[in-house]
């Protein structure tokens, strides 16, 4: 097992092969461009809607059809047209106003682009529900097309679409012929590899459920998870049976364990197998069939369950969100078609396969276009770019707090000698976006926005800078996402007097939801196996009695344009001095003061103080951060309200699979020196940090000491 600290399903910092040197510290805020307009766009007023404007148009708008019909039936088609142009910039003019007019001739484009792309997903969705088709069918047209094509490539392996195919068919014969049917649940614990994919495409094929199991969980989080997903048995991986022998005495009975072994197999490896607590799958699988089994009445149908993706565990542990075979046709197809990625292009993801990202986003361009795709075991900073030089790469993706790790390595010669044109993902930094852009030579950025079990999922397809997304300004109605006024702290939203919510402003932030309609795969909400989980993630009685929405949970702001950009996650905001504070913004501004160290922002609570002061982590096991720097820093780049009132220095730091840091346990501990080993230091009035000891602490719980 590896050396790295294993905790509750997070994967410790230093189980990161970033590679991160310290003499990054020469890229720092002096070089970072003025952002302040991408995530705050200026306040725009307004416009007012005057009664003159309402007569007026009343007057006009029949004088201005019957001039246009009249000329076109008197002097022709030309003359009609020209007639007709005139007539609607007066109405658009005098209806809405020339600003509006404005906004929908500068995102004209940008909303056409979207628009065809909506469609084209939208056929390619209604053709493969027409004809009842799977992924399984799909992928093995796949195969029939180009069988010696280059389907999945990892550091050691290289896998053809035939051989990908070859091997499902032996996973699906198997466990046919161990009487697993249609509607039944196999869990999988493996680490990135080509089988991955090829043994839940096997399972698929003859209807059965795959919960898609985190691979850094241990312990009761484990358990956990193949409990809540229901499992009748789990395949695992040789690397993870130590885990999986921890707790299989407290697993159900009927839970079936098939251990999956490296072509070298240590007597460690094979101790389950001889207690006889598991089956070696390798030999069955060796003797199974490559032929496509006969699956029958197990047949998968177009909108039957395909996989379960677990959440990251963020906010607790992991829940299990349903993907049938039409959402993970959405899914796949709706980042193809909105970001223009082509047949022909080569993908690199070191994003673990268990997640939205890299095993639906990513692997979906094989298994339904046909695409190849790169794989890693474990993420690398300094391999990054020098993994998508070596094997070609057109498009690479990132996730959470990738491109700041990328960023931080030093510079190297394979930073422009690569043939990346596109990068997508989600969580790329507005602070970081134009320097990573312009080191590594990226053309375009696919900054894409949602949630696994969501249906509120947007894209940013013209790489604005900081935006994850947009809202047409001119056809709001067509993609049916808004965002409404809700209380920053609980996400609870607020409604007028007729019990309704109401639409936030441009620059006004609130939480973002999706309208729910049953039935349709781009707008139906699947949720969680947990039932009582997915009523949480619905709000009732929107706009109208008895329409629904799925909320995310997340503050995000738009802008005159209709771009969106993400403020913070709903419970994460606290107020202080008056004033929300935005944890990402705080994290953000210092993790580029600290040489883009993990940083963790959250607000903590002080005796007989209104609010919660907040508290900043920097990971810095090397305490490389200059504190009498960082304080005058701060000064230049937070209002006072949002600066840290307490600052601690991580020894260690734990991350999620999606490279998301947790602070739920942060936020627990708070700032006593009596029971965190961690320094701690608390804000001076003039600005400055000094050590937080504990005299200082309980002079801060009698309320001696003021910030």
């Amino acid at each position: 097992m590896s050396s790295a600290t294993l905790n509750g399903g997070n994967i410790s910092n230093n189980n990161i092969s970033n590679n991160i040197n310290a003499d990054s510290t020469a890229l720092n805020s002096a070089q970072l461009p003025d952002v302040e307009n991408a995530v705050n766009p200026p306040q725009i007023p307004p416009k007012n809607r005057s009664r003159w404007r309402v007569w007026l148009l009343l007057f006009l708008g029949p004088v201005l059809t019957a001039g246009t019909a009249a000329l076109w039936y008197f002097q022709g088609l030309w003359y009609g047209l020209g007639a007709l142009y005139v007539s609607l910039s007066l109405l658009l003019l005098i209806k809405p106003g020339f600003r509006w007019f404005y906004i929908a001739a500068v995102t004209g484009p940008r909303d056409t682009k979207a628009l065809i792309s909506y469609i084209r997903v939208l056929m390619f969705v209604k053709r493969q529900e027409r004809k009842n088709l799977n992924i399984g069918d799909i992928f093995e047209s796949n195969v029939a097309r180009h069988p010696d094509k280059l389907a999945i490539v990892s550091e050691t392996q290289q896998w053809t679409f035939r051989q990908v195919n070859e091997h499902a068919n032996r996973v699906a014969n198997v466990f046919h012929s161990h009487g697993y049917k249609k509607g039944d649940v196999v869990g999988l614990l493996l680490e990135n590899r080509p089988e991955f994919v090829a043994t839940w495409l096997g399972l698929s094929k003859i209807g059965v459920i795959t919960p898609l199991i985190n691979t850094n969980l241990r312990g009761p989080s484990l358990q956990h998870s193949i409990k809540v997903g229901q499992c009748t048995a789990l395949i695992y991986g040789a690397n993870f049976r130590s885990a999986v022998m921890d707790i299989a005495k407290d697993l159900p009975a009927h839970v079936g364990l098939y251990q999956f072994n490296d072509e070298v197999s240590t007597a460690a490896s094979t101790e389950g197998l001889s207690q006889g607590l598991a089956q070696q799958l390798n030999g069955l699988l060796d003797g199974a069939a490559k032929d496509k089994v006969s699956a029958g009445a197990n047949r998968a149908d177009h909108h039957d369950k395909l996989v379960y993706i677990y959440t990251s565990g963020t906010t607790g542990l992991p829940k299990a969100a349903v993907i049938t075979h039409s959402r993970y046709f959405f899914i796949a197809a709706g980042i193809h078609y909105a970001l223009g990625f082509r047949d022909k292009d080569v993908f690199y993801t070191p994003l673990p396969l268990y997640h939205t990202a890299g095993g639906v986003m990513s692997m979906g361009q094989a298994l339904l276009f046909g695409s190849t795709v790169v794989i890693r075991k474990k993420f690398s900073a300094s391999g990054y770019f020098a993994d998508c030089a070596r094997f070609n790469c057109t498009i690479s993706q990132y996730i959470g707090e990738m491109a700041r790790y990328i960023l931080a390595t030093p510079a190297a010669s394979h930073d422009r000698k690569h043939l990346i044109r596109m990068v997508f993902g989600n969580g790329l930094r507005p602070q970081i976006w134009p320097q990573f852009v312009e080191r590594f030579g990226v053309k375009q950025v696919g900054e894409f926005y949602g949630a696994t079990e969501g249906n509120a999922n947007i894209m940013n397809n013209d790489s604005t800078v900081g935006a994850i997304g947009f809202v047409s300004r001119i056809l709001p109605q067509i993609y049916p996402i808004s965002i409404i006024r809700a209380d920053p702290h609980t996400g609870e939203p607020l409604r007028n007097k007729k019990g309704f919510c109401e639409l936030c402003e441009p620059d006004e932030p609130g939480v973002f939801i999706g309208k729910i309609v049953k039935g349709n795969p781009c707008r139906a909400f699947l949720g969680y196996v947990d039932t009582k989980a997915s009523s949480k993630k619905v709000v009732r009685d929107v706009f109208s009695k008895g329409d629904m929405a799925f909320i995310s949970g997340d503050l995000l702001v738009s802008d005159e344009k209709g771009y969106l950009y993400f403020k913070d996650r709903t419970g994460d905001t606290f107020r202080w001095k008056g004033e929300n504070v935005s944890t990402s913004e705080v994290e953000a501004q210092l993790s580029n003061l600290a040489a883009y160290k993990d940083v963790i922002c959250y607000g903590v609570a002080i005796p007989h103080t209104e609010g919660k002061a907040g508290m900043a982590a920097i990971y810095d096991p090397a305490r490389e951060v200059q504190l009498d720097k960082l304080s005058v820093e701060i000064t230049k780049v937070l209002p006072s309200y949002a600066r840290p009132q307490f600052l601690r220095f991580l020894r260690k730091i734990d991350l999620t699979g999606t490279f998301k840091l947790r602070k739920v346990e942060l936020q627990q501990q708070g700032y006593d020196p009596a029971t965190i080993e961690d320094e701690l230091y608390y804000a001076k009035s003039d600005g400055s940090y000094a050590p937080l000891t504990p005299t200082v602490y309980d002079s801060i719980q009698r309320s001696e000491v003021r910030f």
